[in-house]
């Protein structure tokens, strides 16, 4: 038995869930339409291109949950799920999934969108670990805004995955990370068998440089 880690966006899904909930909240009425989508494809492009501030794109991303009743946060959630979510489930993902599972591994997806965005995808696929950005929440349970801890981001991926080895008596030995983003090769380089999911173009290259496997779940 080995830890079997994926990648969310672009990985397992056939989209980006962070930049659909963008669309959502555009789409609920719930922010400025024309001043949040030229914030939020903006803040995609950093993301392709490396470049992304992960403290000022969360603080972006979370506004809108700002002082909302957990209980409507749900239901907008389970909305999104259905109409935004359930569409982009790539179904070889899924059997990649189903794979280690059978043989016995544990998994676990590790992602940059914040924890309000993926956990229920998680769920969803059935997968119990997660590693999200940890969004900051009051006494009451309300987002607050910010964030907590470090964001799981380029090597911050790394750093929380150790944290989370070193918590549950676990080694990367005979791991497994599935990944479509040059943003993640820091753990790419930590497992034993990086696997290279429809690539962007620099991690193709460098996949190609290193002698990765290149796969493809669409």
């Amino acid at each position: 038995m080995a830890l079997a880690i994926f990648d969310l966006d672009n990985t397992l899904l056939g989209g980006d869930s962070d930049h659909l909930w963008g669309e959502f909240v555009i789409e609920k009425g719930l922010v400025d339409p024309a001043d949040h989508r030229r914030q939020n494809d903006q803040f995609y492009a950093d993301y392709c291109n490396g470049t992304l501030d992960i403290h000022a794109y969360q603080r972006f991303a979370l506004a809108p949950l700002v002082g909302r009743d957990p209980e409507e946060l749900a239901q907008w959630h389970r909305e999104f799920m259905q109409r935004y979510i359930e569409p982009i489930i790539l179904p070889k993902g899924f059997e990649a999934l189903e794979k280690h599972r059978k043989a016995g591994d544990t998994l676990m997806i590790i992602t940059a969108t914040n924890a309000f965005v993926t956990r229920p995808i998680a769920e969803r696929l059935g997968v119990e670990h997660l590693l999200a950005t940890e969004p900051e929440r009051d006494e009451n349970g309300y987002y607050t805004g910010e964030i907590v801890g470090i964001p799981t981001f380029q090597h911050g991926k790394v750093e929380r995955l150790q944290q989370w080895l070193n918590e549950h008596g676990e080694t990367l030995e005979g791991s497994w990370f599935y990944s479509d983003s040059h943003n993640d090769i820091p753990l790419l380089e930590a497992v034993d068998n990086p696997a290279v999911v429809d690539p962007d173009d620099r991690l193709r290259a460098h996949a190609e440089r290193q002698g990765w496997p290149i796969i493809s779940f669409r």
